[in-house]
C-alpha cells in the first residue's frame, strides 16, 4: 500500500468513526443506551426563544441552543411536536426550555415549558 492509500485510508476510517460518534450524541463509554434517549431528553430541556407557531400543520419554530442529545448546534429551525396542545401554551417571542428527539424520521418537540 503507497503512502497516498494509507493517507486516504486514514480519512475515510476517521470520517467513519466520527458519523459514528454524531449518530451516538457523542456519549458512548457513558453507559447510556439507546432505551434511555427518551429519559435523557425529557431531563436536558434547551433554551429557546419561539420564533413562530403554525397550529394548523402542528409545529413551532423555535430558536435554540445546543440539543446534546441529537448532536446539534444552536440554530433556527422548524419542530413538529408531539401533541398538538402544546402549541396553545406558547405564543411567537416566548421564552421557553424543552426536549426533542427523533420521531418517525422528523424532530419532534416531546417536552415543552415556559422558561423561569
Amino acid at each position: 500500500m503507497n503512502a497516498f492509500t494509507r493517507f486516504a485510508a486514514t480519512i475515510v476510517l476517521g470520517a467513519a468513526s466520527l458519523g459514528a460518534s454524531a449518530q451516538h450524541g457523542g456519549h458512548e463509554g457513558h453507559g447510556h443506551q439507546h432505551g434511555h434517549a427518551a429519559a435523557e431528553a425529557a431531563t436536558s430541556l434547551a433554551d429557546a426563544e419561539v420564533k413562530k407557531v403554525d397550529k394548523e400543520a402542528g409545529k413551532i419554530t423555535l430558536r435554540h441552543g445546543e440539543l446534546k442529545n441529537l448532536g446539534m448546534a444552536p440554530m433556527t429551525m422548524v419542530f413538529r411536536v408531539k401533541d398538538a396542545a402544546m402549541l396553545d401554551a406558547v405564543k411567537a417571542g416566548d421564552k421557553v426550555r424543552f426536549a426533542a428527539e427523533r420521531a418517525n424520521g422528523a424532530l419532534t418537540v416531546v417536552q415543552l415549558e415556559a422558561a423561569q
